[in-house]
C-alpha cells in the first residue's frame, strides 16, 4: 500500500479526531465566538476608519469599539429587558382578574352575545363558562409568571456569553483578516466558490440587521406607543413581544395588536381602535414594504417561505439568536446548491417541463 496514502489518511482522521473534540469541548462558548465574528464582519470598516484616525493603532481602536458597543447598545438593551420583565410579570398578574371582569360585565360583547343562535339554551351555563375560562386564564398567567421567575438563570448565561463575545471580539478585529484567510486556505473548495459563500455570508447578515431588526425595533416602537395612548396595560412589553414578532412575513405585529383592537372595539373604546388602527395598521404595518427594500436590497432578498422558515426554524434551533442566524443558514443552503449545480453542471440532466399544462395534455 501506497505510504504517502497512508500518511494522509491517518493526518485526515487525526485531524477529523481531533477537531470534533475541540469543538466538542468548547461547545458552549461556540455561538458567543460566532456571534463576535458576525459583529466584528458588521463594524470592521468602522473599526478600520477608527484605526486610520488613529496612526493605526488596532488595539486602542479594538478597544475603542467594545466600549461603544456596551456603552450604545447593550446597557439600554439591559434597561430595555429589565422594563419588559417587570411589565410581563404586571401583566401576567393583572390578566386573569381584567379577564373575568370583561367576561361578567355587561359589554357590547354581551349584546352581540345575545344574538347568537340559541343563546338562551347557552344562558343557564353562564356561570359555570365565565368560571372555566378564569381558571383557564390563571393557569395561562401562573405559566407566564413561572416562566419568567426562571430568567434569572437565563440571565447569566446570557451575561456570560455576552463577556466572551466581547472579549473574542477584541482579537476579531485587530486580527480578523488573518484568521479568515486561515480559514479559506484549510477549505478544500474554489476561490470563487469561497468568495461566493463569503459574500453571501456578509450580505445576508448584513440584511439580516439592517432590515430585520431596525424594522422591528421599529415596528415595536410605534406599536408600544400605540398601546401606551390606547390606555392598554404594559405597553413595553407588548411593544418588545411585537418587535419580535415582527419578523414573521405576512402577520408579524398583527398577531397582538389584531386581537387587541378587536378587544377594544368590543368594550366600546372606540378611540383606542382608531390609534391602533392608524399606527400599527398602517404606519407600522407598511414600514417593511417601504423600508425592507432599501435596507436589505434587492440582491439579498429571499422567498417569503425561505424568511419565515429559516426565521422560525432558527428560533428553535438557536433560540432568540435564531432571528439573525435563521435567515443566515437558509441563504447559504440556497447559495450551496447553487454551487452544486454549477460545479456538477455536466452531470446533471436538461430539465425543459417540470408539469405539463392541462391543454397539453393528450385528450386521448
Amino acid at each position: 500500500m501506497n505510504k504517502d496514502y497512508i500518511n494522509r489518511t491517518t493526518l485526515l482522521c487525526l485531524v477529523v479526531v481531533i477537531s470534533a473534540t475541540f469543538l466538542t469541548m468548547i461547545h458552549q462558548f461556540l455561538m458567543a465566538i460566532f456571534m463576535a465574528g458576525l459583529f466584528s464582519a458588521m463594524v470592521s470598516p468602522l473599526h478600520h476608519w477608527l484605526t486610520a484616525k488613529l496612526g493605526g493603532k488596532e488595539n486602542i481602536a479594538s478597544i475603542l469599539m467594545v466600549v461603544g458597543i456596551i456603552l450604545l447598545v447593550l446597557t439600554p438593551l439591559a434597561v430595555i429587558i429589565t422594563l419588559v420583565i417587570t411589565q410581563a410579570i404586571s401583566v401576567g398578574q393583572s390578566v386573569t382578574p381584567w379577564v373575568q371582569g370583561f367576561i361578567k360585565e355587561p359589554t357590547t360583547l354581551t349584546a352581540l352575545m345575545e344574538k347568537v343562535p340559541y343563546y338562551e339554551e347557552i344562558l343557564p351555563y353562564r356561570d359555570v363558562i365565565i368560571q372555566k375560562a378564569g381558571e383557564l386564564v390563571g393557569t395561562i398567567s401562573t405559566f407566564l409568571i413561572d416562566s419568567l421567575s426562571s430568567f434569572t438563570k437565563v440571565t447569566i448565561d446570557a451575561i456570560f456569553s455576552t463577556i466572551i463575545m466581547l472579549y473574542v471580539m477584541f482579537y476579531f478585529l485587530t486580527m480578523g483578516d488573518v484568521l479568515l484567510q486561515k480559514i479559506l486556505y484549510f477549505l478544500p473548495l474554489d476561490d470563487s466558490n469561497e468568495q461566493k459563500l463569503l459574500k453571501r455570508f456578509t450580505s445576508v447578515a448584513r440584511a439580516t440587521i439592517k432590515g430585520t431588526l431596525i424594522i422591528g425595533i421599529m415596528q415595536g416602537a410605534i406599536c408600544g406607543v400605540a398601546f401606551a395612548i390606547a390606555g392598554i396595560h404594559g405597553p413595553v412589553f407588548w411593544g418588545s413581544l411585537m418587535a419580535v414578532l415582527s419578523i414573521i412575513p405576512a402577520f408579524g405585529t398583527a398577531i397582538i395588536w389584531l386581537p387587541a383592537l378587536i378587544i377594544l372595539a368590543l368594550t366600546g373604546h372606540f378611540a383606542g381602535v382608531a390609534i391602533l388602527a392608524v399606527l400599527c395598521g398602517a404606519v407600522a404595518g407598511n414600514l417593511d414594504n417601504v423600508l425592507r427594500p432599501r435596507l436589505v436590497g434587492k440582491d439579498t432578498e429571499m422567498h417569503d417561505l425561505f424568511v419565515l422558515f429559516g426565521t422560525l426554524g432558527g428560533i428553535s434551533m438557536f433560540g432568540l439568536l435564531g432571528i439573525i442566524l435563521g435567515p443566515i443558514v437558509a441563504a447559504l443552503f440556497i447559495t450551496i446548491w447553487e454551487i452544486y449545480g454549477e460545479a456538477f453542471k455536466k452531470y446533471l440532466p436538461n430539465v425543459e417541463v417540470v408539469l405539463k399544462k392541462p391543454q397539453d395534455l393528450d385528450p386521448e
